[in-house]
């Protein structure tokens, strides 16, 4: 049976996250959908991870198996066809039998988008918060340097969701500002926790606003606590960039 690789570009603004969902619209439910009204099978699409509702993507990753003589091509264009406008299926190949798209991870790669400016803005509103006190990006940039490395990221995850382990390792993380006003958190690591980034944002952010200082983002990350740590960073300005293998 060959085993397709899927890369998804989508908006999560109308979705509940990317697994799929008996009531709510998701990610994963409309690829099977497309790909049941496709081939006529119920097709189980397995992603690299889950994406919360909101959250964007660039180059998610999924694959899933299918006793079918379509091609790649064949696939590529069906689904582009049936899926609404705002999930596109950018590439599709067959890879080895034993490829698993979660299971095989390397690491992956986030961008948070903050606009730290007085006025909103009209246009890319819904891809980033909007924040209009000035940060202080050195002491932000500065606390960053602490999650390098394997740590306990418990003091960052969101509740609802128990793991065998909470330690993961942050193979890059850096903050840079762009020409227009624009923040953006990058961040590289072999796992994430629910809620993980965003709350390392708005952990951030109360550096940034002179809450706490970049000494206590590190005791946060000793603690283990999550009532010390900032609030959830609005999804809408959290991009998942790449899966790498």
């Amino acid at each position: 049976m060959p085993n397709f690789k899927i890369t998804i570009e989508y908006d999560g603004s109308a979705y509940h996250g990317w697994q799929r969902q008996a009531a709510d619209r998701t990610i994963q439910g409309e690829i099977e959908n497309a790909l049941m009204t496709m081939t006529g099978d119920s097709v189980t699409v397995t992603g690299s991870g889950r994406t919360d509702a909101g959250v964007h993507a660039l180059n998610q990753a999924a694959n899933f198996r299918c006793a079918t003589s379509l091609t790649p091509e064949a696939f590529l264009k069906g689904l582009n066809s049936l899926l609404p406008e705002d999930i596109v299926i950018t590439s599709c190949e067959v890879v080895p039998e034993k490829f698993h798209a979660r299971y095989d991870v390397k690491s992956k790669v986030y961008h948070y988008r903050i606009l730290n400016r007085l006025l909103p803005a009209a246009i890319y509103r819904q891809y980033a918060w909007h924040i209009r006190k000035k940060l202080d990006l050195s002491a932000m940039q500065e606390a960053l340097c602490c999650i390098i490395g394997s740590h306990d990221f418990k003091a960052f995850e969101g509740s609802g969701s128990p793991r065998a382990s909470t330690v993961r390792c942050i193979l890059n993380a850096d903050l840079v500002k762009t020409d227009n006003d624009y923040l953006v958190l990058k961040i590289e690591g072999d796992g994430f926790l629910k809620f993980m980034v965003r709350n390392i944002v708005g952990t951030l952010v109360d550096i940034g606003f002179d809450k706490i200082t970049p000494d206590d983002f590190k005791q946060i990350l000793v603690s283990k606590d999550r009532n010390l740590a900032g609030i959830t960073a609005p999804a809408h300005g959290l991009f998942l960039m790449e899966v790498k293998y």
